[in-house]
């Protein structure tokens, strides 16, 4: 079963039929953007640029749920390494400079948690 990521979801939430309209129309909505773009089809040479745009970023619904945990369990001193390993977890994949730092930004400004070394 699929795993919804939608901006009020908790991570891992699995997908309803009610989810399927809606992530139908944005997948259209992808595929007509990749159309009107390439209208010959993708140039092999375009893949990975064209794959990098549509990497994933962190809901803020995840950075809040990652600084609740964080500010729970890890010292200041293991904050940044915990929360690359909880955005990895959530998203199969490494963490972005960007996404840590909305992390850390989230956990200061929540958490009162001074900046992380």
């Amino acid at each position: 079963m699929a795993l919804g990521n939608q901006p009020n979801e908790p991570a891992g939430t699995p997908i309803t039929p009610a989810d399927r309209p809606s992530m139908a129309a944005r997948v259209s909505g992808v595929l007509a953007w990749l159309r009107e773009g390439y209208p010959d089809g993708v140039p092999p040479k375009d893949y990975i640029p064209l794959l990098a745009l549509l990497r994933r970023r962190l809901t803020e619904d995840e950075v809040s749920e990652i600084a609740h945990r964080i500010a729970d369990t890890s010292t200041p001193q293991q904050a940044s390494q915990d929360i690359g390993v909880h955005i990895t977890k959530i998203t199969d994949a490494l963490p972005t400079p960007e996404d840590i730092a909305r992390v850390e930004t989230h956990l200061t400004e929540h958490h009162g948690r001074p900046d992380i070394p």
